[in-house]
């Protein structure tokens, strides 16, 4: 079937206006509504690829609508000198040239000299991840984000560095302080957390190179 041109004058035309009057009427029903309907809590989990490429996305979003972010890290952390996480250089960068966005790294660093991987948790760890908690709260309740990012704190629960009910307290404490947009990663969830957020999208493994021997890249996996 050939398929007519259309000018894009044309195609402007096509516009009709009962579109623009729902997405009007849908912002100023936004504005009415009560806090706790305005600021929601996400969730994205699972053992797929994306939950931290998905957190970093809406970063660069609130960036662009001029909103404020902190992210929090939990079990993240570094050495000082090997850098793992290549979107760490460019939320710094970003941050010198004025970009309102604060970042609170917290963890050991789990790379040995070797390259194998620290998987059992040591003391420091645990005090980390109550620094992490620390962090967290204080943004919740005095903290003057859009947008508050807490990147792998359901893995902090899930390998226990932290406890459950931390997660539930954080929650509870966002509750009696809703001003900004809270997301949290992980890998799993755990009883009585869905009810207690807006949106949960799970990450999960249809299919993965790293299961044909590719490991993780620069640039892409980290």
């Amino acid at each position: 079937m050939k398929r007519k041109k259309v000018t894009i004058e044309e195609a402007k035309k096509s516009g009709g206006s009962k579109y623009r009057d729902m997405v009007q009427k849908g912002l100023e029903e936004y504005e009415r509504m009560p806090d706790e309907k305005k600021h929601q809590i996400q969730v994205y989990y699972g053992y797929g690829k994306g939950k931290t490429t998905a957190l970093m996305g809406l970063a660069m979003r609130a960036l662009g609508a001029g909103k404020k972010v902190a992210i929090v890290q939990f079990d993240k952390g570094y050495d000082g000198v090997h850098e793992h996480y290549g979107e760490r250089h460019v939320i710094r960068k970003l941050k010198e040239i004025g970009y309102n966005i604060d970042m609170y790294i917290t963890g050991c660093e789990r790379m040995n000299e070797d390259g194998t991987f620290r998987f059992k948790n040591a003391d420091v760890d645990f005090d980390e991840a109550k620094r992490a908690l620390s962090i967290t709260h204080e943004l919740i309740v005095n903290g003057e984000q859009n947008l508050l990012l807490l990147d792998e704190v359901l893995a902090a629960s899930a390998y226990h560095l932290i406890e459950e009910k931390d997660v539930l307290d954080i929650i509870d404490l966002f509750n009696k302080n809703r001003r900004f947009e809270m997301v949290m990663t992980g890998h799993k969830l755990f009883d009585g957390l869905e009810e207690r957020v807006g949106l949960i999208t799970e990450m999960r493994k249809v299919k993965h190179y790293f299961d044909e021997g590719i490991q993780a890249r620069e640039g892409i996996e980290f």
